[in-house]
């Protein structure tokens, strides 16, 4: 995020590089910098004749190099943004040798999504000495909750540690589909609002109540009772809670147990820094490690694993989710 906003300040303050070659997993990041590229670098009235959008399965890369080639008109830059790159990604080192001597009154800005290019071959090399080459990583699970806030925080909002985690269970890690509904709450809320759970279930539709997250609290706490009830809703909306991601939850909260019971600094920052978890959820974990020993966490993912097989059919054809869920909640807590 600091390359990013570096990438940006240099972009206002007229500091442009002749290629912005944005690559990586993660295309939220791509997309934002080549957004900004294309709405800041001209001005309106110079769009017209100097600003062309080429898309990768439409052109190659002799295509692209010969619009950079050119002239602009009546602007000091042209802009050429090129979107879709990686399904030029059998050519694209062709572009190795424009890169070696490129027009320095175009910006050409490449959109290389979900791939990377090979930084042995001369492209890559070329590239970090004559233009910008940003790799855009995907975010483990456990950074997203504090990208959120990193991402509320100079818009004047805040969250909830629960919050945030509801939104990271309910979307994953897909940060543009998590900033959409950042936007939608941003144009609800007034600023200074810090987003809570009840925000997020009446306006996204995301039951605070039902949802893994509470799911994992009760199984770790062994509230039976809470637990059922969740998973007797999970079995009643199957499409909203599938049971591959609960039990990919659960695999992953009893595995992080097995770590936690391996410590042996089980300070809460200790504990926060070695599960790489948010330092409000250690007094989980601390409880959790209390009602499940180590040989029962064992147990526990053994189990987990059996089920995961399970949810995707293989030997349980004709048992539905609810069902399954059930049966997984008993053997986990007797």
């Amino acid at each position: 995020m600091d390359e990013v906003k570096q990438l940006v300040t240099d972009i206002k303050n007229g500091k442009l590089k002749p290629i912005y070659f944005l690559m990586g997993e993660e295309p939220y990041y791509i997309d934002r910098i080549s957004d900004f590229i294309e709405e800041t670098v001209l001005s309106e009235e110079e769009r017209g004749f100097n600003q062309m959008v080429l898309y990768g399965r439409d052109v190659a890369v002799e295509d692209i190099v010969s619009n950079a080639k050119r002239f602009p008109m009546m602007a000091e830059y042209q802009v050429v943004i090129v979107k879709e790159a990686q399904d030029l990604s059998r050519t694209i080192e062709k572009l190795a040798k424009y890169a070696e001597n490129p027009q320095t009154s175009t910006v050409l800005v490449v959109n290389y999504k979900y791939k990377k290019i090979d930084k042995r071959k001369a492209l890559y090399k070329t590239l970090k000495k004559t233009g910008v080459v940003y790799e855009s990583k995907k975010l483990y699970e456990n950074q997203v909750a504090d990208w959120i806030r990193r991402v509320l925080s100079p818009k004047k909002y805040d969250i909830t540690p629960k919050a945030a985690q509801m939104l990271v269970e309910f979307l994953g890690t897909d940060l543009s589909k998590i900033n959409n509904e950042l936007e939608k709450l941003q144009i609800i809320l007034p600023k200074g609002t810090q987003i809570t759970p009840e925000h997020i279930e009446e306006n996204i539709g995301i039951s605070k109540d039902y949802n893994n997250f509470e799911l994992r609290k009760a199984v770790g706490e062994r509230n039976a009772a809470k637990a059922f009830k969740i998973v007797k809703y999970f079995g009643e909306n199957p499409k909203d809670n599938p049971m591959v991601v609960t039990v990919s939850l659960l695999f992953n909260f009893f595995s992080q147990l097995l770590q936690f019971h391996g410590l042996n600094d089980k300070s809460p920052r200790s504990v926060a820094s070695a599960l790489k978890i948010n330092p409000y959820f250690v007094n989980e974990y601390i409880d959790a490690a209390r009602n499940y020993p180590m040989r029962k966490v064992s147990m526990v993912v053994a189990t987990l694993r059996e089920f995961d097989v399970k949810g995707k059919g293989v030997g349980a054809n004709a048992v539905p989710q609810g069902d399954l869920l059930k049966e997984l909640l008993v053997r986990i807590l007797n």
